[in-house]
């Protein structure tokens, strides 16, 4: 069948266009900046994006393309990231959850839905176990119940390293304990993304390094990454790359089963960066989920578990 390319052409006039704010707020003295980008009337609830420690609120702009159709899409620097003011280490998960209400609030948004990746999934289900009546639908993105041993060894070599000024050698780092090894298993676009996030640390400013990676694992070290309070019963979706050798899918499954009703998967050929590795895919999910739609049985996923059950109780490391 032949497209119809003027169709098509009418078809991308006629849709609404994409509308950004941006807007400063400020939270117990500290200076943080939302962005809000909208296009018509959407069909869900707006979701609320908590990325992780290298991100900022751009670095999800790729994925909005599927997503504004949908909803609302909202990412935030919060204190301590991006180009908000910088966040003693003294301050946790508690308080990074409660600007992350603030923000709700301050912009009027209601109900939200909540996705988490890495570092930004402990803040997401934080808020959802202190503000459970904000949340409609939870999204957790290579997620785990505890810190592990290896990364907080590798994190005190980062910051000798910083303190050295030793940043080539501390970028190569970054890079191999985000990523799967070579040879780990088929893993799309593993050395462009590699090569990718390799420039992207050693572009950042010292201001950047300080706060991504000295305030952020002092931070990460110092605070509880999880706690087990009680989680609300609303729909919940944990899912990582099939490879993430950072938080591999056992983690993965084990937090799933303390959410209530939560499902759990792993997208194929993609480790911890699966965001990046494979964007179309990752969208897709988070659509389908957002919507309510069959997540059962996708191409690109490993099959859809249901481990979630109330009341269910952490197991010891």
């Amino acid at each position: 069948m032949s497209i119809d390319t003027t169709s098509v052409a009418q078809m991308l006039l006629d849709a609404p266009a994409v509308v950004v704010s941006e807007h400063r707020l400020t939270f117990d003295g500290f200076e943080y900046v939302a962005r809000v980008a909208r296009q018509g009337a959407g069909v869900t609830a707006p979701l609320v994006i908590l990325g992780g420690s290298s991100q900022d609120r751009f670095s999800w702009a790729r994925h909005e393309t599927a997503l504004l159709p949908l909803c609302d899409v909202i990412t935030v620097d919060l204190p301590g990231y991006g180009e908000a003011d910088p966040l003693p280490e003294r301050y946790g998960m508690d308080f990074l959850a409660a600007a992350t209400r603030h923000m709700v609030d301050a912009l009027g948004l209601g109900e939200i839905n909540l996705f988490g990746g890495c570092f930004g999934g402990a803040i997401a289900l934080r808020f959802a176990q202190h503000y459970p009546d904000a949340v409609e639908r939870l999204i957790l993105v290579g997620m785990t119940t505890f810190v592990p041993p290896e990364y907080e060894q590798a994190a005190n070599r980062w910051l000798a390293m910083l303190d050295q000024g030793d940043y080539a050698a501390m970028a190569e780092e970054l890079v191999v304990r985000f990523m799967a090894p070579p040879g780990t298993g088929t893993i799309r676009r593993h050395a462009a993304i590699g090569r990718l996030i390799h420039r992207q640390f050693m572009e950042q400013t010292p201001r950047q390094f300080g706060m991504a990676v000295a305030d952020h694992n002092r931070r990460l070290m110092r605070h509880e990454w999880y706690r087990p309070e009680p989680v609300p019963p609303v729909p919940a979706l944990v899912f990582t790359g099939e490879h993430d050798s950072l938080t591999p899918p056992p983690m993965g499954r084990h937090l799933a089963a303390l959410l209530p009703g939560a499902a759990f998967t792993t997208v194929r050929d993609a480790d911890h960066l699966v965001h990046m590795e494979r964007i179309e895919e990752f969208t897709d999910l988070l659509g389908r989920f957002l919507t309510d739609c069959p997540i059962d049985d996708l191409p690109y996923c490993n099959g859809m578990e249901y481990p979630g059950s109330p009341g269910a109780v952490d197991l010891p490391r």
